[in-house]
């Protein structure tokens, strides 16, 4: 049987890296339309909060506005979590 995982799971990183820079989430939302991406700060707050999954868009936004890889917003044993979920890399 599949495990299942969070639907969101970058939502903590990126909580984790605005605090980091001591943005408010208005900061980040307003720095995330500047990268492209117009997304308000009740919408972060949720991604955040992992409330709701970010769009492909969203996250290209976020990273470019936290100035950080993609990649880093996702956690570290992902790929892990990713394997044992009976996801592979041939799916």
């Amino acid at each position: 049987m599949e495990q299942l995982l969070p639907r969101n799971v970058v939502g903590k990183a990126v909580r984790q890296l605005r605090y980091k820079r001591g943005w408010t989430q208005e900061a980040l939302a307003a720095k995330c339309e500047v990268a492209g991406c117009a997304i308000s700060r009740g919408t972060l707050a949720k991604i955040e909060a992992q409330i709701r999954s970010a769009t492909d868009i969203e996250l290209f936004a976020i990273a470019a506005a936290l100035e950080v890889p993609i990649p880093t917003l996702f956690p570290k044993d992902f790929a892990r979590q990713l394997r044992n979920a009976g996801w592979n890399r041939g799916n």
